[in-house]
């Protein structure tokens, strides 16, 4: 039975998963910028399929597959779950193909978006009422979305579809009656029939670029589905043993890494516009954490007395 989070100020030791979950979401760019050659949707179904047998064994090791089993007949959560196993797939594809296609600046975009969308469709969905500073904060974010869409509308598709598919998923999975791994498992045996039609798709045309090619691309393409549930359960284990509050502090960290990456590695061109956006998402970023740091501290401070 999956454990409740953390109460808000309190941290258990999560801290060291949480940096290792973000630290590998930051740079795997790198390791997708190895698989340029194969195509994007053969690598987004070579990762689903190599994901779900790891997702088994670590399901047996934490005693978690009478959960999935009893996910799996729940209608209710299977509804939901075929929802949230579409948006993180259209996700995948979408960071895959940004990757490919050298537009990880879109990219880390989208992922400084997400927490700012995750408050408003909490505030539409969930009934939940924005502070006066996160407020200001959103506003921030739409300017700097707004200079996108007047000088670097080529790209802006990219990190709004990123920010909202995730944040829907977020959204969807935060009602979900499942555990975040069992879940995850679900989500990829959905989605295993159409992985496994692409993946056998690609290697019978045989063009040389995808699995079986080669040994180096074939083993890649496994280890997809390592970098797809490692951090995922590091992430897990960060949530249970540290507050969502805190953990909002250290998800900057992963489009941080990228966003370097993509200036100082992949030597991507930083248009004035998305210049003039990123500032104005981390003006709103800083406006946002002050906020979360605030409640964090008002918390502590009840809990004290």
């Amino acid at each position: 039975m999956t454990q409740p989070a953390a109460p808000a100020g309190s941290d258990r030791g999560g801290l060291p998963y949480a940096l290792g979950a973000y630290m590998i979401w930051g740079f795997v760019p790198l390791f997708f910028k190895l698989l340029t050659t194969v195509p994007p949707v053969e690598v987004l179904a070579q990762r689903i399929v190599w994901s779900l047998p790891l997702c088994f064994v670590i399901m047996a090791f934490r005693r978690q597959i009478g959960e999935y089993v009893a996910a799996l007949k729940d209608w209710r959560a299977l509804r939901l779950l075929l929802a949230s196993s579409v948006l993180i797939a259209v996700n995948w594809l979408v960071y895959i193909y940004s990757i490919f296609t050298d537009h990880v600046l879109a990219a880390s975009l989208g992922y400084y978006l997400n927490p700012l969308v995750n408050v408003v469709l909490g505030m539409i969905f969930l009934g939940e009422r924005l502070s006066r500073l996160q407020a200001v904060a959103v506003v921030i974010a739409g300017v700097g979305v707004a200079i996108l869409l007047a000088g670097a509308l080529d790209t802006l598709w990219i990190s709004l579809t990123l920010a909202l598919s995730f944040g829907t998923y977020g959204l969807i999975r935060k009602v979900a009656p499942v555990g975040s791994l069992p879940g995850l498992a679900i989500e990829t045996t959905l989605l295993l029939p159409l992985s496994l039609a692409a993946a056998a798709y690609y290697i019978g045309i045989g063009d040389g670029r995808g699995f079986g090619s080669g040994t180096g691309i074939s083993w890649l393409l496994a280890a997809g589905g390592v970098v797809t549930a490692i951090p995922l359960l590091l992430f897990a284990t960060a949530a249970r043993k540290m507050s969502y509050a805190a953990l909002g502090f250290v998800q900057y960290l992963a489009p941080s890494i990228a966003f370097l990456l993509s200036l100082f590695v992949f030597d991507e061109p930083l248009k004035p516009a998305q210049l003039a956006c990123f500032l104005l998402i981390w003006a709103s970023i800083a406006v946002f954490s002050f906020d979360m740091w605030r409640k964090m501290r008002g918390d502590r401070m009840i809990e004290i007395a």
